[in-house]
């Protein structure tokens, strides 16, 4: 019996010393967040696809991006640049296109104009009766992968970041395919 109470003692006093000596091993990086927006659109679906589908067009509706480039049009695999008002740029690449779906996925290759990592997204177009549904999705991590980031590159600036883009976006789309 005083072994047992002796073993579990020293597992106690191992156990403690690395709490005490060793605060990084109960520390972890970041999460993957998530942004979800959406917005009901008084057009039909195909008109909102036609801005939306349009992967090299995205100045025509979202009031952030100043030029767009694609070097494939719409094909999976297309990268295209937007350069951001104000300077900063986004370099992103369809991850796959379905224009029967009306469903856009792409991924952030590099750029300076959001403070995250591993970005992907998908923007899908939905019928809805006579008005269109338009869902537009993110995954992403924050901009500083190690612990304690600088709040500019913290998970709450990443989700902020994200959700302006979205909300902007759409808030405009809504404005420009309803005339």
């Amino acid at each position: 019996m005083m072994w047992n109470v002796a073993a579990g003692r020293r597992r106690l006093l191992v156990l403690a010393t690395a709490m005490v000596l060793s605060p990084a091993v109960f520390a972890h990086g970041p999460t993957r967040q998530k942004v979800v927006e959406s917005v009901e659109i008084n057009a039909p679906a195909d008109k909102v696809w036609a801005l939306v589908g349009d992967y090299a067009g995205w100045q025509k509706w979202h009031p952030a991006i100043e030029a767009s480039t694609a070097d494939k049009a719409n094909e999976a695999g297309s990268v295209r640049r937007l350069t951001i008002k104000g300077g900063k740029f986004l370099e992103e690449e369809i991850e796959a296109y379905d224009a029967a779906a009306m469903t856009l996925k792409y991924r952030i290759k590099s750029g300076d104009a959001l403070p995250v990592t591993n970005y992907s997204s998908t923007i899908k177009v939905s019928s809805v009766g006579a008005k269109s549904l338009v869902e537009w999705r993110g995954a992403f991590y924050r901009g500083f992968p190690n612990n304690n980031p600088p709040p500019e590159q913290s998970d709450e600036a990443a989700v902020a970041a994200v959700t302006g883009v979205y909300k902007a976006g759409l808030g405009q789309l809504k404005a420009i395919a309803e005339k």
